[in-house]
């Protein structure tokens, strides 16, 4: 197959940031350890108390807030409801993913950052349903290096301009981002992110989107997570939905493929056009829409039948997951540029991923029918 090492270390290694080390494994048809194949990678779990990243600290009791105390050039009251808000999303939803799953826990750490700020992560791995699913909250700031402000936004450029090249930004990240990778080829994987973002000078903008991934199309659940959002857009803004749809639609395009990640949903970022708390009402909404657009998916999905072929398909989705990921995720660059906490950037990729020399689907079948998607996207509701 083709070598993951080559992908992972275009984008990542350059940064002299880590090393990563897998081993080759592909689950059979059960989804349980069955054959080994250089086609496949599972990247290897760190023992337990390893080093969780080269500048943050474990923390034994999660504070209050991770927010820095007394910033008297900053809009601190935004910053703590965002902070709230993305707490309480973090619990609803890995409640309703550990209830669905009916086996395995998330399991939690909280960390600091010694640049400032800190996170919680949480990560439910080898479940019943899931194999492996995380929500990690984020609450940083100190100073950037203006390459990464650059990198962080739509109108990253934009922002840098007047800085010079090895200048550092101060900047306020808080962030909620989550993925969750069912078992079932048949059960989607879906992803989220919400954040919010001030720089120097008072400037802030919100960013977001919830999308999800299926290997296989069923119409019926498209329609039914594309209406979740449509509603959600159109209670703050008729022209949001067909907006960030088609924003989602060209952000999750893997150019070297030519072809999306998934099929889309919504996607926005910059937004900073009306007042703040609009914006903040508008992310909690579509934060606390996560769980009934996409639960009610997995739960039809999950004891459905399948194939080694289909689970290999499935697979193989998952590989153009990590390529788009590793090379174009914005928040998977901005998190490396700012020396994030590399457990929770890389929490996003799947355990199992597969690739194929020149693979293609069969014309007439279930995959090229998605495929056509992929490349082709279309409207839902």
């Amino acid at each position: 197959g083709l070598p993951i090492a080559a992908i992972m270390f275009a984008s990542i290694a350059v940064l002299s940031l880590l090393s990563l080390h897998g081993s080759l494994h592909v689950r059979g048809g059960s989804d349980r350890p069955s054959r080994t194949s250089h086609s496949a990678l599972r990247a290897t779990q760190a023992p337990a108390g390893a080093g969780i990243g080269w500048d943050t600290i474990p923390l034994k009791d999660i504070p209050d807030t991770l927010c820095k105390p007394d910033d008297a050039n900053a809009n601190t009251e935004m910053r703590a409801k965002m902070e709230q808000m993305l707490r309480e999303a973090q619990t609803s939803i890995c409640s309703a993913i550990e209830e669905l799953d009916g086996g395995a826990k998330f399991k939690e750490d909280a960390w600091t950052r010694e640049g400032g700020g800190g996170g919680i992560s949480r990560v439910l791995a080898d479940g019943n349903v899931f194999e492996k699913a995380g929500c990690s909250l984020s609450v940083v700031y100190g100073n950037m290096p203006v390459e990464a402000l650059a990198s962080a936004t739509e109108r990253g450029v934009d922002r840098a301009k007047g800085y010079k090249a090895g200048d550092r930004v101060p900047f306020f990240a808080c962030g909620l981002s989550s993925v969750m990778h069912p078992r079932n080829p048949h059960a989607p994987t879906m992803h989220f992110n919400y954040r919010y973002f001030e720089t120097d000078g008072g400037v802030w903008w919100f960013g977001g989107g919830t999308d999800i991934t299926p290997a296989y199309l069923d119409e019926d659940d498209m329609k039914h997570f594309h209406g979740t959002y449509k509603e959600v857009c159109d209670k703050h803004d008729k022209e949001f939905y067909p907006k960030f749809k088609k924003w989602a639609d060209d952000y999750f395009l893997i150019k070297h493929r030519g072809e999306r990640r998934g099929l889309g949903g919504i996607f926005f970022d910059d937004l900073n056009d009306r007042p703040a708390d609009e914006i903040f009402a508008f992310a909690k909404d579509c934060a606390n829409s996560v769980v009934p657009a996409y639960v009610p998916i997995v739960a039809k999905h999950k004891d459905d039948e399948f194939t080694q072929q289909q689970k290999e398909w499935q697979l193989l989705r998952r590989g153009r997951y990590v390529e788009f990921n590793l090379v174009y995720d914005r928040g998977t660059i901005f998190g490396l540029k700012t020396g994030g906490r590399i457990e929770s950037i890389l929490m996003s990729l799947p355990e199992t991923a597969r690739w194929e020399y020149c693979q293609a689907p069969e014309p007439g079948s279930k995959e090229e029918e998605i495929m056509k998607l992929y490349k082709e996207p279309k409207d839902w509701v």
